[in-house]
């Protein structure tokens, strides 16, 4: 089989072809450039995402890269979180039961149903906020102007985070998901993590003044809610990760991308906008469903076998890091007829895994679904078509071996 380098640029801007090769010719994948394994099939990728017990998301004891320059950057950038900053703790998706579930259940709190349902009339205000600063011109680089501020407005909201402060906010958001995205060069791996730890200086006084003075919002409770079996707040290590990992990023990154994401293809296929926007009661949670299953917003993610085990027929050994490639398992031909069409009528319109499943089932799924349906909605109400800007075809991702995100998405619309 020939060899396949998803930290190729080329490769990662249009991952698709990789993952088909892969399903037909090798669907769990030894890269012998990082030692992972990579599993593209859906049936293969869902049994790995269900059996925490066989995989472990505890990849903190093992790096998930053997590439010597993966090796060394993290390494380095440690070494200035130390120095520099706070030691980011794992993360959510990077710990197991019971801790996971432990700690899941305090953040649980801040994104449960009642009060996503509560925040609808302020999102679609805010949507509609922004819709004003551009429909007179009648054109937009929507990524800017709609899909990155939308959903963190919402999060500084909730957060009780000054709104103004959003785009200083995204350099920081930016800057850990292009560290997530492992594509970066050395001195621009070491820029990231200093924008982390810029955001942690500014994250720090909120949590000391909270601890003094609870004011009831999320971050307050996040702050100073013991997390049920831990018998203790959380750290202020803990707390940075669960800001920039759990809540602003969590928060925001996917809402971000399936938004772009979902525009392009309604510029790309108008019979598809046509069809959404004349019946969206019918149609708009379905698309909202193609869209992420389509992109994926998070094309993969990592776990850890804890023995001796095989996926599909192929061994796997203790400790080795499994790639799983959510991004695949979605367009996977034994599970979706059609893989890479929109189909607003598919009979099962959430089996895809974008939001993964299992235990470590994304913690904002409701809040992205709740954000993207009014967001659409909005737009639905006040647009009555987009186009891309001529000589605007060749649109282009951030290059990254997790992210899926546009660049920009320049478009134009007539409005209703």
């Amino acid at each position: 089989m020939p060899a396949i380098d998803f930290f190729d640029p080329a490769v990662a801007e249009c991952p698709y072809p990789a993952y088909r090769q892969l399903r037909d010719d090798a669907p769990v994948w030894l890269d012998p450039s990082t030692g992972m394994y990579v599993v593209t099939r859906y049936d293969d990728v869902r049994e790995v995402v269900m059996d925490p017990d066989r995989f472990s998301n505890d990849t903190v004891k093992n790096q998930r890269s053997k590439r010597p320059d993966h090796v060394a950057r993290a390494e380095r950038i440690e070494k200035l979180y130390v120095e520099h900053g706070w030691l980011p703790a794992p993360t959510l998706s990077r710990l197991d039961d019971p801790e996971h579930k432990q700690l899941r259940s305090l953040l649980d709190h801040a994104f449960r149903p009642a009060r996503i349902r509560a925040l609808e009339p302020a999102l679609a205000e805010m949507a509609h906020q922004l819709i004003d600063d551009f429909i007179d011109a009648r054109h937009c680089e929507f990524v800017r102007a709609f899909a990155v501020p939308l959903p963190l407005m919402m999060i500084c909201r909730e957060m009780g985070v000054p709104m103004e402060d959003i785009w200083r906010i995204k350099v920081w958001t930016d800057a850990w998901i292009t560290k997530l995205g492992m594509m970066q060069s050395d001195d621009a791996a070491v820029d990231a993590a200093m924008k982390e730890i810029e955001a942690q200086h500014y994250f720090q006084p909120m949590f000391d003044r909270l601890r003094e003075h609870p004011d009831g919002t999320p971050l307050s409770e996040l702050v100073n809610n013991e997390v049920p079996g831990w018998r203790r707040t959380l750290t202020d290590n803990e707390l940075h990760s669960a800001m920039m990992s759990d809540t602003f990023v969590g928060g925001s990154e996917t809402s971000t991308n399936a938004f772009s994401a979902g525009v392009m293809l309604f510029c790309q296929q108008p019979a598809v906008w046509d069809k959404v926007s004349s019946a969206p009661d019918q149609y708009l949670e379905p698309f909202i469903e193609e869209v992420v299953r389509l992109e994926s917003p998070i094309q993969g993610l990592y776990r850890r076998a804890t023995r001796d085990t095989e996926i599909g027929g192929v061994p796997v050994p203790a400790d080795a890091v499994v790639n799983i490639r959510f991004a695949s398992a979605n367009r996977d031909e034994r599970r979706f007829e059609h893989p890479d069409a929109i189909d607003v009528d598919r009979p099962t319109p959430r089996a895809h895994l974008a939001f993964g499943s299992g235990t470590h089932y994304c913690l904002g799924a409701a809040l992205a679904r709740r954000e993207l349906f009014v967001g659409f909605t909005a737009l639905i109400e006040r647009i009555r078509a987009f186009r891309l800007v001529d000589g605007s075809d060749d649109l282009r991702h951030n290059p990254s071996f997790i992210v899926r995100a546009l660049k920009e998405l320049p478009v134009e619309f007539d409005r209703r």
